[in-house]
């Protein structure tokens, strides 16, 4: 029996009154960071899967789509992670590179290929633009192998130097294709995790080596015609991704080049912010663990409960503007939101996927963070004012009882509020647990739950 989802547990100690805690201030009428959305990929062949690899029909497929991109029926996902040509035989590891050849050299001309399918992606960028997604965030494992230095997209190694310009050449062309599909990549990478060797895709920099690789591809996206932004780093642990921002920040033309940081924290929680006045985005994770798991709270560390604290901390200590989870739905024993039958014309849904959707679906993008002030540390509180208007409080109740807590609301009221729970049983599930006076709001916590309380 777990005790952290024990009913007993919670039954064995009285809820605390409102009067007996301290009150929650919440101030709707100061700024934060802005939030730009979050977000999900279905790279290496994943979209797909989604469209029918493995046997998931056209009824189940819009099912899927909706769950992870509808605002009404469900998370309202506002950015697409799109991942750029590795040729890798695994059906999951496969993602269709266009420049399949050496061309003859860097100075040679380029050879392109174009699928218009690029793995799937084509379509879900497609499928998502029609949901009313407009962040289309692209990037690169690796250069093609005949760039780097190990002659391998797989394995690591680094771009050559005399490449930069073609490698540059290479990723402003794929974003062209996709403008030719009617799909604007708004955020550009050349680099994921460069402080790790992986055994697939992957290859490493420096943070001087990507400073020097953002002179080369800055102008060359500038002078595309493209409106599409740079993003850099992605390093895999946001606590390495340090160094990135830091070496941008110190170099003027890096500098002009990025619009936004990225970082992973798969080396270890967002702990610190990063050092920079720019959008900073958590670009990818998803908890570690072996089996499929859809369990709200069960000690695993990759279960829904895990999720929803992560995003909270996220969004304060790492003070990010944006939230991309790694795999929106995979075959198997994935660490995905989603889980497709392989084969067959079904699905499974995670407790992650509904702790993603309690920020996703209220929290859009335009969103600002705003102050709160909470003296209950078994209370993970954040707050955010949407550009229409609605006001939204997040809560994570880590204890294991009942609890409840008092807000002061500035900046506006509510007399008819809206509340959600998650939990084991409940799945951003309406609840009455919220009344309101004035600017006074009550709200009465389940044990170890997330409720959600907007305001218009």
């Amino acid at each position: 029996m777990l005790a952290l989802t024990s009913q007993a547990a919670a039954a064995a100690e009285p809820a605390r009154p409102a009067a007996d805690a301290e009150r929650v201030a919440v101030d709707f009428r100061t700024e934060l960071q802005p939030i730009d959305g979050f977000g999900f990929s279905m790279a290496f062949q994943r979209a797909d899967l989604l469209h029918g690899a493995r046997g998931l029909s056209p009824a189940k497929q819009r099912e899927v789509l909706d769950l992870l991109l509808s605002k009404d029926k469900g998370a309202g996902l506002s950015i697409l992670r799109l991942g750029i040509g590795s040729s890798t035989d695994r059906i999951y590891d496969h993602m269709p590179t266009i420049l399949p050849a050496d061309p003859g050299g860097p100075d040679a001309a380029p050879k392109y290929v174009w699928d218009r399918w690029d793995g799937g992606q084509v379509w879900l960028a497609k499928e998502a633009k029609a949901y009313g997604v407009e962040r289309f965030f692209a990037d690169a494992w690796s250069a093609p192998a005949f760039m780097k230095t190990n002659g391998s997209e797989n394995d690591g190694g680094e771009l050559r130097p005399e490449w930069r310009q073609a490698y540059a050449n290479y990723l402003v062309q794929y974003a062209k294709f996709y403008r030719q599909e009617g799909i604007g990549i708004t955020d550009l990478g050349f680099t994921n995790e460069p402080d790790w060797t992986a055994t697939y895709a992957s290859m490493r920099f420096t943070p001087q080596q990507a400073v020097d690789f953002l002179k080369v591809l800055g102008p060359t996206v500038r002078a595309s015609g493209l409106k599409t932004q740079l993003v850099c780093c992605d390093a895999a642990g946001w606590d390495r991704q340090v160094a990135y921002t830091q070496a941008i920040e110190e170099d003027p033309a890096a500098d002009k080049a990025v619009r936004t940081v990225t970082g992973h924290r798969y080396g270890g929680p967002t702990d610190v912010p990063q050092p920079t006045d720019k959008r900073v985005w958590m670009s990818e994770w998803s908890p570690d663990g072996s089996t499929w798991n859809e369990n709200w709270d069960d000690g695993s560390g990759y279960d829904g409960l895990t999720v929803a604290a992560d995003i909270q901390n996220t969004l304060t200590v790492g003070n990010a503007n944006a939230y991309v989870y790694w795999t929106g739905a995979s075959l198997g024993a994935t660490r995905g939101l989603i889980r497709l039958a392989d084969p067959g014309d079904d699905y499974r849904v995670s407790k992650r996927y509904w702790a993603l959707a309690a920020f996703s679906r209220f929290i859009r993008p335009g969103a600002v963070r705003v102050p709160v002030a909470n003296a209950d540390p078994a209370l993970r509180i954040t707050a955010f004012r949407n550009t229409d208007g609605r006001r939204v409080i997040e809560i994570l109740n880590t204890a294991t009882t009942e609890t409840s807590a008092a807000f002061i609301l500035r900046g506006g009221h509510d007399r008819h509020p809206d509340a959600y729970v998650t939990d084991e049983t409940r799945s951003i599930t309406p609840a009455d647990v919220v009344s309101t006076h004035g600017t006074a709001l009550t709200a009465t916590l389940a044990p170890r739950a997330l409720t959600t309380i907007v305001l218009d």
